[in-house]
């Protein structure tokens, strides 16, 4: 039987892979941006069982983020780190939450992910990607970050890839720039590539 509050019971995992619910539910992951990465990244995360996230973000909720971004119509207007944590604990109100509703910086990183084994890389711009796992790399050198690059355009499936150095793990085809415009399907196949990786990671199925 469920008891509503007491983990290691709970029926929405009952499907998952055998074993990683277990270690998912000790982790705490970092999610840098709740755009089209990250929150699709963070519901692929909570799906599998993950115990705590770190949520980041200073953006509201426009109507061109809703043909990528788990968002909905009633959430324009709401800061984009509290209309994702209340579609979270619809899903799973065990999942621990921890929310900052401000922008990251090379200086704050170390402290605001403190306590993350792994971080989800979901900026739009290269220039901030680069510059946000420099500091991850600098603060955290034994943790893994995931990143994502050339999510762009539509089709070219067969393109899309994961590419990993050290610590460093990159999602995309790592090719097309923001110029050719989202597409769902493809930013949501790049968000859950990266969440993929993080669950081999944390599952301890990755070398």
């Amino acid at each position: 039987m469920y008891i509503p509050g007491m983990k290691g019971n709970n029926p929405i995992f009952e499907r998952n892979v055998p074993g990683t619910t277990e270690k998912l539910a000790k982790a705490t992951v970092g999610i840098a941006g709740c755009g089209g990465l990250g929150s699709n990244a963070a519901v692929a995360l909570l799906r599998a069982g993950i115990g705590r996230l770190i949520l980041v973000d200073h953006d509201t909720v426009e109507a061109s983020n809703l043909n990528r971004q788990h968002y909905f119509q009633a959430d324009i207007g709401k800061k984009k780190v509290e209309a994702l944590a209340a579609h979270l604990k619809a899903i799973n109100p065990e999942v621990e939450l921890v929310l900052h509703d401000l922008e990251l910086t090379p200086e704050n990183v170390p402290e605001i992910y403190a306590d993350a084994e792994l971080l989800i890389e979901a900026f739009d711009r290269a220039d901030r990607k680069r510059w946000l796992i420099e500091s991850w790399c600098v603060a955290f050198p034994d943790r893994p970050i995931v990143a994502a690059s050339g999510v762009s355009g539509c089709g070219n499936t067969d393109g899309m890839h994961v590419h990993s150095s050290g610590n460093i793990h990159v999602c995309g085809d790592e090719e097309s720039d923001m110029t050719m415009g989202l597409c769902a399907a493809r930013v949501m196949m790049a968000a859950c590539m990266q969440a993929n990786v993080a669950i081999e990671l944390l599952t301890g199925d990755k070398e």
